[in-house]
Order: structure tokens, then C-alpha cells, then sequence
């Protein structure tokens, strides 16, 4: 072979490893996709059966949120067997068969894996919990009272209250970041750390392509245990927990975050990196320093390959200064950090809703994705231009919603079924009743209807998925002069071969534009982009792509 032929085949080996740098991941959440056996409940083999269609959206990747054995009292990010399948999604058999059934479509296969704590009915949690000098004592967050028999410290759960539960076996309080029934692992622990390692090295044995790490910086505390300091008003924002929550109230500096968490990361990584093309992307919770713990954690090639915050996903819009804001920020803190990007999750408000999206924005905002250097994760049923669907009291499941009602509704009316069909009963998700609602709002944006219209929602994301994929420019690029001009968004993105101008509305007027000298073409017009030569008009919800070759 020679030398060209070898540098040729070792930068397609690298591609094709790294797949995950600008790929597109499908976010499932299973409880609510598909069930495939009446019981009201999405299960492994419901993703089964509708792998065809997420294959046809053309993205890269899924993300399974948790299906293990779980008491579900967080359904299903309460883990009480990490090796297994809970029997309500299912078997072992069903998910490698779903892992053979994607692959052979060319899809890969990232699970979610609660690292940080496990559910009170682990048995690891049972020894650990039974008396203080078992071979599980320090595996969880033990600590004695006050004098006084409070708690240690003021350190406060995401889902209200103290972080500290009373467990009378060992006269002492155990840490929990969420509910009282989610125990935190003493990561401080190298049993613990060994343990978990295994748990990820099962899974990359059965052939997964690699972790979705939930709540990433939350593993280690401080080993002193001391009070978080008071957060000031001015720095409090509801990204994390909402407004009412007095976990907002607190700089979370000693009960997350911690240095030591970037050598746990580092073995997570090494581990990972002993398979062939797996890749990591962590959660990143923190209101104030969510860039920078991005850029700590993907720094280099030792630590995650990509991360994501929450800048893209509280309730304040996606405006041109906003997104200039994250971009300088992430540029300043994170330079070389590789970001995944999300409008929508199992935790938040969809999007749609959350900024008052029109469809022609909902449109917008999709392509905005698809152009912005990271990869981008895709939530069930944004495809379709799903809004928040709205779920009564009565019919709550979340216990955060439950706990906050109604100043906080909770993480269901994100959460309700998949809409697959408008005529079938609840709308094609079940021949059951469903574990929450269907929207009868969301089923006007049933798949099968969207199918039978090529100028329909479904259709737009996966011209807009097919165009990222098109330009290697803006799936992998550098990104460069990003402007505010306005209520518009220009930026370049570009790579060896390829620039690509995008210019973005996201205002309420139109906008006059110029747009670079030079040799341009234009793209995206399938998506609904405007052509122009030196300066356009850009209207609300519009916006225009340009493209020419590098010599």
C-alpha cells in the first residue's frame, strides 16, 4: 500500500471512530415511544419495531434514557440492578436484539448510565445501609448528625428539601442529590469506582456504542462536607431546578463539582477508549459553571469526547445576543470543548412551547442546530413540532411536578406518548391505557399524517439532518465570526475543503443583510432559505446559507 493510500485509510478509520464529533443523536425515552405489548408502557421491543423510521430521519445515533431494574420512583434513574432489564421494558435478549437490529441499520446505540447514585433497593445500598462496619460502609454518603441531631451541612436536593436522610440501622444521615430514595455513591470510594467501571465495561462487552452520563458532575462531594455559601439574587437562574425551588439559592460549590472527578473521568475514558469508536457525551448540572466544567471534562483526549450544559435549554430564548453570549462564554472558558447541543429533553419543557415557537420558527430553529459547531440531540417527538403537551393534576406521575404544583408542573407534559398514527387508539403508542395521556393536541402531528405531506415537519428535520451530513463543514468545522447584528445571527462554519455562511432571523422584523464577497452558492433552500448576492432581506423565522469551495 502506499503512502497516499495510507494516509487516506487512516483519516477514514479516524471518521469512522469518530462518529459522535457533530453526529446527530435520537434521544428515546422508552416509557413513552412505543409499547409493543398492551400494557400501556413503551418497552425495548416498541423501539424495535420503529427503528425504520428513526433510521429514515437519517441521524447518526439513539440514546436510550435508563432501562434497567429500577423501583421507578424516578422511572427509571433510580437503578437497582445495573446489569439487567427491568420487565417492564423487557429482557437482556430484547435489547441485544435491539443493538443487532439498529446496527444492521446503521444506526448506533448510547444507553444512559446513572453513575452518581442508585436507588435505596440496590443491594449494594442494603449492605451499605445495615451497620458501619460492613464491607459496603463507605460505598454511599455517610455522615453523622450535628449536636443537635440536624443534618451535617446545608447542602439541599434538586427535588426539594435537605439533602440528607436519616437512616436509623447506623444513626446516621446518607446523601441524596434527588429523592430520598436515590442515595449517592461515595465516589471517594475506589471500590466504588471499580465497581461502576465494570457495570460500563458489561455493557461495551454486549456492543453498545457508548454512554449518555447523567448528572456527570455530581459524582464526587466534598470530602469535608462543608456548607455550600449563599448564592447571591442577581446570580440565580431556574436552568437547573425551577424558580420555586430553594436549590437555587445556594452556590452548589462543595456538594458537586469537585477536582476529583476529573480522574474518575479520565478511567471512564481509557476504559471506553479500549473499544473501537465508543464515545462518552456527560450531563453537565450547574447553573453558573456549566461551560466551564464542559471544557474541564472534554479537555483534551483523556476525558469525555463531548458534554452538554444547559444553556439551550431554560426558558430564556434563543435570541441572536443570547446565542453570541454561550458562544463567546464557550470560546472564553472551553475553547476547545466539543459541546452537544439541546432544545428539548426528557427533563424540560419542550422547546416549541417553552419559547413560543411558531412551525416556520420551529423550522428555523432546526436548521440553527444542524449549523452550529457540536453535535446535536434530537428529543422524541421534536421531529413532529410537538409542543408541551398539558397533563392534570390528577394524572401526574413525576413527584418533582407533584412536589412544586402548580407553580412547577413537572417533567410529564415533556413526557406524554409518541404519536404515531391519528386514527388508532392513543394514537398508535398502545392497545393499553397509556401510563400517561396522549395529547389529543399532539396527535394532529401524528407521524402518519406528517409522512403523507413532504412539506410537513418530519420532512423539514430530515432535510435539515440530511444537509448537516451533506457538508462535512458543518458537521465537524471550526466555527468562526459569530455577529449579533440585531435580532440576527451570522456565523461561518468551515473545514479543509468547504466554507459555509449562515445568516439567521430570529427577530420579530425583517432585516436587511450583507452577506461575504467571493465565489458563493447557496444552500438549504429545500428548508426554506432565501437566496441573495451581497445583501438580502430576511424576514422573521428566515434565513440564508451560502456555501463555496476552498481551493
Amino acid at each position: 500500500m502506499n503512502v497516499q493510500n495510507t494516509v487516506e485509510l487512516s483519516k477514514s478509520t479516524k471518521a469512522k471512530s469518530e462518529w459522535w464529533r457533530g453526529g446527530v443523536i435520537y434521544q428515546i425515552y422508552p416509557r413513552s415511544f412505543q409499547d409493543s405489548n398492551g400494557d400501556g408502557i413503551g418497552d425495548l421491543k416498541g423501539i424495535t419495531q420503529r427503528l425504520d423510521y428513526i433510521a429514515d430521519l437519517g441521524v447518526d445515533a439513539i440514546w436510550i434514557s435508563p432501562f434497567f431494574k429500577s423501583p421507578m420512583k424516578d422511572f427509571g434513574y433510580d437503578v437497582s440492578d445495573y446489569r439487567d432489564v427491568d420487565p417492564m421494558f423487557g429482557s437482556l435478549e430484547d435489547f441485544r436484539e435491539l443493538l443487532d437490529q439498529a446496527h444492521a441499520k446503521g444506526l448506533k446505540v448510547m444507553i444512559d448510565l446513572v453513575l452518581s447514585h442508585t436507588s435505596d433497593q440496590h443491594p449494594w445500598f442494603g449492605e451499605s445501609r445495615a451497620n458501619r462496619d460492613n464491607p459496603k460502609s463507605d460505598w454511599y454518603v455517610w455522615a453523622d448528625p450535628k449536636p443537635d441531631g440536624t443534618p451535617p451541612n446545608n447542602w439541599l436536593s434538586i427535588f426539594g428539601g435537605s439533602a440528607w436522610q436519616w437512616e436509623p440501622r447506623r444513626l446516621q444521615y446518607y446523601l441524596h442529590n434527588f429523592l430520598s430514595s436515590q442515595p449517592d455513591l461515595n465516589f471517594h470510594c475506589t471500590e466504588v469506582q471499580d465497581a461502576l467501571l465494570d457495570v460500563a465495561r458489561f455493557w461495551l462487552e454486549m456492543g453498545v456504542d457508548g454512554f449518555r452520563l447523567d448528572t456527570i458532575n455530581f459524582y464526587f462531594h466534598d470530602k469535608h462536607l462543608r456548607d455550600n455559601p449563599a448564592l447571591p439574587v442577581e446570580e440565580r437562574n431556574a436552568s437547573i431546578a425551577p424558580v420555586v425551588n430553594p436549590y437555587n439559592h445556594q452556590d452548589h460549590h462543595y456538594s458537586k463539582s469537585q477536582p476529583e472527578n476529573i480522574a474518575f473521568l479520565e478511567r471512564l475514558r481509557a476504559l471506553t477508549d479500549e473499544y473501537e469508536g465508543r464515545a462518552c457525551l456527560g450531563e453537565v448540572g450547574d447553573a453558573q459553571r456549566g461551560l466551564e466544567i464542559m471544557g474541564q471534562y472534554t479537555s483534551g483526549d483523556q476525558r469525555m469526547h463531548m458534554c452538554y450544559a444547559f444553556e439551550f435549554l431554560e426558558k430564556r430564548a434563543l435570541t441572536a445576543s443570547y446565542a453570541k453570549q454561550v458562544f463567546d462564554q464557550l470560546e472564553e472558558k472551553a475553547g476547545d470543548a466539543w459541546p452537544c447541543w439541546a432544545f428539548s429533553n426528557h427533563d424540560v419543557e419542550r422547546h416549541a412551547s417553552r419559547w413560543d415557537l411558531n412551525d416556520a420558527a420551529i423550522r428555523q430553529h432546526a436548521v440553527l442546530m444542524m449549523c452550529l459547531r457540536g453535535s446535536a440531540c434530537l428529543y422524541q417527538g421534536e421531529e413532529l413540532g410537538l409542543h408541551e403537551a398539558d397533563v392534570p393534576f390528577e394524572k401526574l406521575q413525576d413527584p418533582y411536578g407533584i412536589e412544586f404544583w402548580p407553580e412547577f408542573k413537572g417533567r410529564d407534559g415533556c413526557r406524554t406518548p409518541m404519536v404515531w398514527a391519528t386514527q388508532d387508539e392513543h394514537s398508535g403508542f398502545s392497545t393499553g391505557e397509556p401510563w400517561l395521556p396522549v395529547s389529543t393536541a399532539q396527535t394532529e402531528r401524528a407521524v402518519d399524517r406528517l409522512e403523507a405531506n413532504d412539506q410537513s415537519m418530519l420532512h423539514h428535520y430530515r432535510r435539515a439532518i440530511a444537509l448537516r451530513h451533506a457538508h462535512p463543514a458543518l458537521t465537524s468545522g471550526a466555527q468562526s465570526n459569530m455577529k449579533q447584528i440585531g435580532p440576527v445571527l451570522t456565523f461561518q462554519r468551515e473545514d479543509a475543503s468547504e466554507a459555509v455562511f449562515c445568516a439567521f432571523n430570529l427577530g420579530t422584523e425583517a432585516q436587511r443583510v450583507d452577506l461575504p464577497l467571493g465565489d458563493w452558492r447557496v444552500i438549504g433552500q429545500e428548508l426554506g432559505g432565501i437566496d441573495g448576492a451581497g445583501s438580502v432581506t430576511l424576514h422573521p423565522a428566515q434565513f440564508c446559507l451560502i456555501a463555496k469551495d476552498k481551493g
